[in-house]
């Protein structure tokens, strides 16, 4: 099993959301220094892309670092927040505002983003879910359903 293989495998595990939460905001600057090159688990294994959203009551600009899936020239992010009983904020930040920046490699995009429909959320999920199997274990200890977000270039 190689490094990515392992980081799936331990990716499921609570102690690896709890650590993955902490070290959230390090590897939002690191990811950003290097233009997506590098994150805390060393040289990038995973589709990590860098949301830039409006925040919905300070109107700040705020950035997550989340892994994607493609679909066709879209990209399409689930609102896991590690597993927790909450949505993360980024997709409440979507929900009241739709337009966003999607960074990726150190190349920004303007995206329209919009809460994928059960039919694209069916057809989405197996794509997502082999970036990151442990979506399937963030969903049951979190008691609801992820949010999916198809964010589409604008024009």
């Amino acid at each position: 099993m190689g490094f990515t293989g392992w980081v799936r495998t331990v990716g499921r595990q609570r102690w690896f959301a709890r650590l993955g939460r902490a070290m959230t905001r390090v590897d939002r600057r690191l990811q950003k220094a290097t233009g997506g090159r590098w994150s805390v688990l060393g040289r990038s294994c995973l589709p990590q892309l860098i949301l830039t959203t409006t925040g919905r009551r300070s109107g700040e600009p705020r950035e997550s670092v989340l892994l994607f899936a493609r679909d066709d020239a879209s990209w399409v992010v689930m609102g896991s927040n590690w597993g927790q009983e909450h949505h993360p904020a980024w997709s409440y930040n979507l929900l009241a505002e739709p337009r966003a920046t999607v960074t990726v490699g150190g190349r920004t995009t303007a995206v329209s983003a919009h809460l994928a429909t059960d039919d694209e959320r069916a057809r989405l999920l197996p794509a997502l879910l082999e970036v990151w199997p442990g979506y399937e274990q963030y969903a049951q200890r979190a008691g609801r359903e992820l949010r999916v977000f198809v964010l589409t270039p604008e024009a």
